[in-house]
């Protein structure tokens, strides 16, 4: 079988495998064998051979590739909310380690004011000739779509519930729920609330399912959810909307955004987090340790999420065993935004 790329720097200039092999200290075969994802390969090996790849920054002659594998080595990912800090981050994530197997990646983001549909994103992506699909944050109402088309390619969601069509990897959002729940039931918390996202989003009703099994465990009072939308102004209306301090002593949050604005609403209002009412979020975004007070939050490991994503799907590419189902674990955060109930 011919080694790809060997050549290619005698054409563009550029360092081939050669020169990898000879910065990693291996052979060549044994760099070729590391890029197509050989599952024979010892870590130690693995490790030297992509840290040449880094310090040279060697890419693949993807079409002297193509020609051999009748690959694009092209991954299409359709992101429903290209903006959001969650789903962002995963993007990037995906992306990077997906360079690091050679792959390319093209995506399409879904906005509330495009004209474009799941159905014509995708249909976009196919067209690229992507050899695989990758679908992040999902409406439910998405996926419900996705079932009635021939996509073509191998398709990967990232949501958490087992799904009997798609490939699924998703950080666990059932787990990072009963985390927060657990840490203010150890504060002393029964009067809980929930301020959900927008509940046609399956990691939102993922978050708010979990919250209701585990709060009921705990013996905790049931309230109605709140549903905000992830934006901080979300947050913030409902704590501005409440006239004095609330019966409930603490509120998890769906995600840290909607925290922010929790917590300005309840200043304003003379409210004071955590003597009052703690808040806990969900993401741990950059910014949540300089809030005020610093949040108490969920922590999503995004960049373990990405890599994860991409050896799914290099593994069922290349028709190596998988699980249909993978869940990374949270991670609980624990800052200043979250104390002992009030007397």
């Amino acid at each position: 079988m011919p080694v790809i790329g060997e050549e290619i720097d005698v054409v563009t200039g550029r360092p081939g495998l050669k020169q990898v092999a000879a910065v990693a200290g291996v052979s060549h075969m044994t760099v070729s064998r590391v890029l197509s994802g050989h599952p024979n390969i010892r870590d130690s090996t693995r490790e030297k051979v992509l840290k040449a790849v880094d310090e040279l920054n060697y890419r693949p002659n993807v079409a002297a590739r193509s020609l051999v594998t009748q690959r694009t080595e092209r991954i299409g990912v359709l992101v429903e909310s290209g903006t959001a800090f969650g789903p962002s981050s995963t993007l990037r994530a995906i992306e990077r380690a997906a360079r690091s197997r050679g792959y390319s990646v093209t995506s399409v983001a879904l906005r509330d004011e495009q004209d474009m549909t799941p159905v014509d994103a995708i249909e976009h992506l196919t067209g690229l000739g992507i050899d695989a699909l990758c679908i992040i944050a999902p409406r439910s109402s998405s996926v419900a779509t996705l079932r009635t088309i021939e996509i073509g390619v191998p398709t990967l969601v990232v949501k958490s519930e087992d799904d009997p069509t798609f490939l699924t990897v998703s950080v666990d959002q059932q787990a990072g729920t009963a985390e927060a729940v657990d840490h203010l039931a150890s504060l002393g918390h029964r009067d809980v609330l929930h301020l959900s996202g927008p509940l046609d989003w399956l990691d939102a009703r993922s978050r708010e399912r979990a919250f209701h099994v585990r709060a009921k465990s705990w013996g905790m009072r049931e309230r109605p959810i709140v549903v905000g939308d992830w934006t901080p102004d979300s947050g913030y209306e409902f704590a501005a909307s409440l006239s004095s301090v609330p019966e409930f002593t603490a509120m998890v949050v769906a995600n840290d955004d909607m925290a922010l604005g929790v917590i300005h609403g309840l200043a304003e209002r003379g409210i004071r987090v955590p003597r009052d009412v703690s808040v806990i979020g969900f993401d741990d975004l950059p910014s949540a340790r300089h809030m005020l007070p610093p949040l108490t939050t969920v922590r999503q490991d995004f960049d373990k999420l990405g890599t994860t994503v991409a050896d799914v799907i290099h593994a069922h590419m290349h028709g190596q065993e998988i699980p249909r189902r993978t869940r990374i674990a949270t991670e609980l955060v624990v800052r200043e935004s979250t104390a002992p109930p009030r007397a």
